[in-house]
């Protein structure tokens, strides 16, 4: 049994106090040493990253900002917001994925750029109206609470200061391009990755902003073409898509 998932059965308890789910812990703990190998399954976190960090940069100009990577993985995106010159922590609650963004960091010697192991929830409460910028990419669909995120993530910025979400809209269309299409016939992604119950509809994510006092400032959907293998944003958020929001003063 890999060890997150067996510390979750040693630990039942910890499941109702964490907004995570043991069994996406596991997955991607098992995943965590290849998460810099851009010929993986991670090549579409690669291949998007550039997409996502010049949409944030555009609107938000990271150097000097004190930056906070929630769901942050390996560190794709940490790693390139510190090299725009934000000062940066990145959290995540999968140890391995941690410890291979920590040591990329040292090997590609990115200053600026921090890793800790903490629930988003948990940092809200100790470090409440702290970051200038705070991004949740890719993650909400994989927790069992994403409203909770979505609070957490509001209370951490600072008033003013922005929140960038990405997550799979849900409905038919998705399911078909981003479950069949990008675990199953492309196997661009390892099959079980998405869940079609855990993606967010826009106006569900919108809801949980407004609950937070974050406003919505700007949307983006982002597209793919199998054949020339090249992603770009657009206006179509009916499967990924981008949000940028604003904490109110």
């Amino acid at each position: 049994m890999p060890l997150c998932r067996r510390f979750f059965a040693d630990n039942p308890s910890m499941t109702s106090t964490l907004n995570a789910d043991p069994a996406e812990l596991a997955k991607f703990s098992e995943l965590a040493h290849r998460w810099w190998d851009t010929e993986s399954e991670f090549r579409p976190l690669h291949q998007i990253n550039p997409l996502r960090l010049d949409w944030i940069n555009a609107m938000v100009p990271l150097q000097g900002k004190r930056v906070l990577d929630v769901g942050c993985g390996g560190g794709i995106l940490s790693d390139s917001m510190a090299r725009k010159g934000a000062q940066v922590l990145g959290i995540d609650l999968s140890t391995k994925a941690l410890k291979v963004a920590q040591l990329h960091a040292l090997e590609a010697q990115t200053a600026n750029v921090s890793y800790r192991e903490v629930a988003v929830e948990a940092l809200a409460d100790e470090q409440p109206a702290s970051f200038d910028v705070v991004t949740c990419m890719e993650m909400l669909e994989h927790v069992p609470d994403p409203a909770s995120v979505v609070r957490a993530c509001a209370a951490l910025v600072k008033p003013g200061g922005w929140v960038f979400f990405s997550t799979l809209n849900r409905n038919p269309k998705s399911y078909l391009l981003a479950v069949v299409g990008a675990e199953y016939v492309l196997k661009m992604l390892p099959r079980g990755t998405h869940e079609y119950a855990k993606m967010v509809r826009p106006s569900e994510l919108a809801s949980y902003c407004r609950a937070g006092s974050l406003d919505l400032q700007r949307t983006s959907g982002m597209a793919y073409n199998p054949i020339t293998q090249r992603y770009w944003l657009n206006s179509d958020t009916s499967v990924n898509y981008l949000f940028a929001t604003r904490k109110a003063d």
